[in-house]
């Protein structure tokens, strides 16, 4: 007997942040639907010959009430339900007209980026949440010897550059050294609202408080299963398909996929290409960042091949 054939749907969704970036709009599932009653980012089908940005803009429009004026791709999720296969078309709203509300009867609101993780969602909207709580960039630390050396830059890149999410590398650092180095640079983190992970093993988070871990891509291998809780953040360095699917399949948050481009560091590594990115990015099933000669003048570029962003060690450790 030949097997199931799964029908395909594919939906475009709005990530809809507020003015300020601090919430994000909900809308709740009819229920006398699928998944009824479970919170959802607004969307719908796309109808025959439409992209999934015209399709936006009738959904929101239909559902909503509201007119989109930019938007920009936020994340492509490919999610297998027993009866059908769903590819997820989201976007994020950078500015709409229009004061939202539930036009067929739907229950909305706008909730705080804290709280989502307290609303139950479809699980193919699982991925969307990480990608909405994630920023666009990425810093990964510079190797320094001389503490205040280290600390000035941070701050920096904290203060002026805007920075939100940092990676703490410090391969040259003795591993004496590196907790408080670590304990410095969270506080530092802290007062300026942005998140620290860890690269190092997992258990760093038994002494320190950081908001996760970056695994390598040799740690990411060996692992049978997530190595921390559910309320910290599991990162990972990929280079490959294979690697990808390993992080996907111990249920890594995010990940960066490098070197996009040629690096002085790692001159004979051959780069993948962004054509080669977007290919590995649209199965990846969680936010990646391009990784490998970025700089702010690749953010909107990474978008529009379906990365989270670009991370960055030179453009962000001046």
């Amino acid at each position: 007997m030949n097997a199931m054939v799964k029908r395909r749907v594919h939906v475009a969704a709005a990530a809809i942040i507020s003015a300020d970036g601090r919430e994000v709009l909900l809308a709740r599932r009819p229920s006398n639907v699928d998944h009824g009653g479970l919170w959802e980012f607004p969307g719908g089908k796309l109808a025959p010959y439409e992209t999934g940005l015209e399709a936006l803009k009738r959904e929101l429009h239909e559902e909503l009430g509201v007119e989109i004026r930019r938007a920009q791709p936020l994340i492509r999720i490919h999610h297998e339900y027993s009866d059908k296969h769903i590819l997820l078309d989201v976007w994020q709203v950078h500015d709409f007209a229009g004061e939202p509300f539930g036009r067929e009867g739907q229950a909305v609101r706008w909730v705080p980026m804290e709280e989502l993780i307290n609303y139950p969602f479809p699980a193919a909207n699982l991925p969307i949440l990480r990608a909405v709580m994630l920023p666009t960039e990425y810093l990964i630390t510079g190797e320094e010897d001389d503490e205040s050396t280290f600390l000035g830059r941070l701050e920096r890149a904290l203060t002026e550059d805007g920075v939100r999410l940092v990676q703490l590398r410090a391969k040259e650092l003795e591993r004496e050294a590196y907790p408080a180095r670590a304990e410095q640079a969270l506080g530092l983190c802290r007062r300026h609202g942005a998140r620290l992970v860890l690269n190092g093993e997992p258990e760093l988070l038994e002494a320190l408080d950081a908001d996760g871990v970056h695994l390598t891509s040799e740690r990411l291998m060996r692992l049978e299963r997530r190595p921390v809780a559910e309320g910290k953040w599991l990162s990972a360095s990929t280079h490959d398909r294979e690697q990808l699917a390993q992080a996907h399949r111990i249920g890594c948050d995010f990940v960066t996929l490098s070197p996009l481009r040629t690096t002085p560091s790692h001159p004979e590594v051959a780069p993948i290409g962004w054509h080669d990115f977007q290919q590995l990015v649209e199965h990846a099933g969680m936010p990646v960042f391009a990784l490998g000669g970025m700089t702010r003048f690749d953010a909107n570029h990474a978008r529009a091949v379906g990365a989270q962003g670009i991370a960055s060690i030179r453009d962000f450790w001046k």
